[in-house]
């Protein structure tokens, strides 16, 4: 697939999931066990069916590389979705998981005393220090699924170098061989989707079916997460880990944006900030500056010939 269109794939499924998620998140803001056992379990199915062959295709990449990627890949995804748990809000979410000063910036503001931080807690002093600890774990859980996540950005472009790009294959793989660690969540999970068969019916457009709302929310969830994560797995076969780290910060950056007009989600002008670092330094890779100063030479060399 021509990167252009992996990038398409990871703007439209990644943004759209985003919206998903944080309707989930809002209702049920521990749910990420059974948000993320359900993405996995989908696009392990998928894989198993249409990639692996039933089992009978043998991985081009050794299985060894895969139980590392694997590890990293399943560590990554759990804390990501936990730190909603730890009272941590959708935007400072999306920003902190970016790269550049915005990572600095973003936490020092007001979501230390904001509704996001204290909406399950009374406002005392004492209640007020619990909550904030909690929103520091939350802070280092996110820190360290950053540096984890770039780890495996690395790791995955030196395994396509040796043995070639296999992103289908590499996708299946990361889904189908943690699943049995999400027995460890089991009790969790089935909390969850009994709070979710709880929940009020609703009626899907066109075919007619109701099913409970947050079930629904969870199953578009599942199926964006796998156009995302597919065009994410494919820039990952034909481009630099750099490169898609960058393309997913801007993809970051639109669901910021929409997070924040369509949710109401609070945003400080330390957010800002940081949102800007992370524009500006996406633009100064990809060399528009560098872009710019030909066109605009050219456009008053021609303002003179007028």
């Amino acid at each position: 697939m021509h990167p252009a269109a992996a990038v398409c794939l990871v703007f439209g499924g990644c943004c759209s999931n985003v919206v998903f998620l944080e309707l989930l998140a809002r209702q049920f803001p521990g749910c990420g066990n059974i948000v993320t056992f359900s993405q996995f379990l989908f696009i392990a199915v998928e894989g198993f069916i249409f990639e692996a062959n039933f089992g009978r295709k043998r991985p081009a990449i050794p299985m060894r590389y895969y139980l590392i990627m694997v590890a990293m890949f399943f560590t990554v995804s759990v804390v990501n979705n936990y730190a909603l748990n730890l009272n941590i809000a959708m935007p400072l979410h999306m920003i902190f998981r970016s790269v550049s000063i915005a990572v600095l910036s973003c936490p020092i503001s007001r979501d230390i005393s904001s509704h996001h931080l204290c909406k399950h807690f009374p406002l005392n002093e004492e209640d007020g220090l619990h909550v904030f600890l909690w929103w520091l774990l939350g802070i280092a859980a996110l820190t360290f699924a950053l540096l984890m996540s770039a780890r495996m950005g690395i790791f995955q472009e030196t395994l396509y170098k040796q043995f070639g790009k296999h992103s289908k294959e590499a996708l299946f793989y990361n889904h189908a061989l943690p699943l049995p660690g999400f027995l460890l969540l089991a009790p969790n999970i089935y909390h969850h989707a009994v709070l979710f068969s709880q929940s009020e019916p609703f009626q899907i457009p066109v075919i007619g079916l109701t099913m409970p709302i947050m079930w629904f929310y969870l199953l578009m969830n599942v199926i964006t997460q796998y156009v995302c994560i597919r065009g994410v797995f494919i820039l990952t076969t034909e481009c630099t880990s750099l490169t898609v780290t960058l393309v997913v910060t801007l993809r970051k950056f639109v669901s910021l944006i929409f997070s924040i007009l369509y949710f109401r989600n609070p945003f400080t002008a330390w957010h800002w900030l940081g949102t800007a670092f992370v524009f500006v330094g996406t633009l100064m890779y990809t060399e528009v500056w560098n872009s710019l100063g030909p066109l605009l030479a050219r456009w008053r060399k021609r303002l003179k010939e007028d």
